[in-house]
């Protein structure tokens, strides 16, 4: 194999998943380079701009998924991923620095105003060392969801992370019911995806 197929074969794969196994210094980043650190008031600043809603107070209990507290992006209470039951919930993994998630981003958006709160999404900021750009990103792609921040993937074994985005589907009971580790190209497969696994149309 020629050495020109093989660099186009890999930039494809880079283009079509994020792998979360990949150095930090070789991934594209939202704003471009290493960031300083932003204080958390300019965080907490920025996520109100954006609309982003609080993250949720603790609900029933959701025996499937992980006990595993992460903070909420921009600031807020922290939210124990174990008691996010008693709504049928999609959970989709994204991070800046992933192309894919940036065109998969106002599909989820438009999702969650057309379903209301008959189905609760929430984002994870998934190893993510620039919380300032993941908020922009949030901001320029129409989410408004809450969003929970895991930069040292915390959630990684026991959501199975091995690229993103991922989306896992919970039901009512809390129970994962479905995970999808590719990314959503258009809003007809994201809501044929949630009426398979959760039983919920728009």
């Amino acid at each position: 194999m020629s050495r020109r197929l093989v660099i186009a074969l890999t930039a494809v794969l880079a283009v079509t998943a994020c792998s979360s196994s990949e150095p930090a210094s070789t991934k594209p980043t939202f704003g471009g380079g290493p960031r300083p650190t932003v204080a958390a008031g300019d965080l907490a600043a920025a996520k109100q701009a954006a609309g982003i809603e609080d993250c949720p107070a603790a609900g029933d209990a959701a025996s499937g998924l992980p006990d595993i507290t992460l903070d909420c992006l921009g600031g807020g209470r922290p939210v124990n991923l174990s008691e996010l039951g008693g709504t049928p919930t999609v959970i989709n993994l994204w991070a800046s620095w992933c192309a894919p998630c940036r065109t998969e981003m106002p599909l989820l958006a438009r999702a969650d105003e057309a379903y209301g709160g008959r189905v609760r999404f929430i984002g994870i900021d998934f190893k993510d060392s620039a919380p300032d750009d993941a908020i922009e990103l949030a901001r320029s792609t129409g989410v408004t969801y809450p969003q929970l921040s895991d930069p040292d993937q915390e959630v990684a074994a026991a959501l199975g992370v091995v690229a993103l985005p991922q989306t896992v589907f919970v039901d009512a009971q809390g129970r994962m019911v479905a995970t999808e580790r590719k990314e959503f190209r258009s809003y007809a497969d994201l809501t044929a995806a949630i009426d398979q696994n959760l039983g919920v149309t728009p």
